[in-house]
């Protein structure tokens, strides 16, 4: 019998953790997350981790494993998970993974191009020249120098486009023909499961989230991780909102 990888996905705020971890416990499975910021110990009441009791329920992987001052990448939780996954298909036949980063989970069903390791002194010049330069400069760069990416990816998103312009800079080579090699397969059948619900209902859940954290100490755990919010892990909703506020652009409120 093929070994099979259910995913769980869908928005923030759904219920993908509770249905998730039923899901692991009628098939005998471990969770494997899939979430881009619930890996970081520094962040938890902000990313929704699984409480204590979830975790005891139900045995939990990459949550809490790395620190926000790691270098990390869609593409290092790719090379983990499938490593992890090996193992753990050894003694089940079915496992569960839960996330709500797209990428991380586009990573791990397809694959991701072979990049070159990050320059970070690169990505840090073109981060400064975003900062003093404004993102217009940076994708009139992109559309000269890759035309292909400028015209493909989110231009509105300023990360993409430093990493754009990043892997073209860096190599010579452009970002577009990098991104171009063929998904990767993988020796177990994927099954995703996409939760939702309606707007009303999904919008009350959040806002009744966002109260339970701030009751939980949220502003206290944000306050405590000023000192890396320049730091690509803290570019997060739900944590850069409260440096504008600690930098006195809005009120709490």
């Amino acid at each position: 019998m093929q070994k099979e990888l259910t995913i769980i996905l869908g928005p923030t705020g759904v219920g993908k953790t509770d249905y998730s971890i039923e899901l692991a416990l009628e098939y005998g499975s471990p969770i494997i997350n899939c979430d881009s910021r619930q890996i970081y110990k520094e962040m938890d009441i902000g990313t929704a981790s699984p409480t204590a009791e979830q975790l005891e329920r139900v045995r939990h992987y990459f949550i809490h494993t790395h620190s926000v001052t790691q270098y990390y990448t869609a593409g290092l939780y790719e090379l983990e998970a499938m490593a992890l996954l090996e193992e753990l298909f050894k003694e089940h036949d079915r496992l569960v993974m839960v996330g709500g980063s797209g990428m991380y989970i586009d990573a791990l069903c397809n694959g991701l191009d072979d990049f070159p390791p990050a320059d970070l002194q690169l990505r840090d010049s073109l981060m400064k020249r975003l900062e003093v330069e404004g993102i217009e400069s940076l994708r009139n760069e992109l559309r000269i120098v890759d035309r292909a990416s400028y015209d493909t990816i989110d231009i509105a998103n300023p990360q993409r486009v430093v990493r754009a312009l990043e892997v073209t800079l860096q190599t010579g080579r452009k970002f577009s023909v990098w991104k171009s090699a063929p998904k990767k397969v993988r020796p177990f059948a994927i099954r995703k499961i996409g939760i939702n619900r309606n707007r009303e209902e999904l919008y009350d859940r959040i806002n009744r989230r966002v109260d339970i954290m701030m009751e939980q100490g949220l502003l206290a755990e944000v306050e405590g991780l000023v000192q890396y919010k320049n730091l690509p892990a803290l570019k997060t909703v739900g944590y850069r909102e409260f440096f504008d506020y600690f930098d006195g652009k809005h009120s709490l409120e």
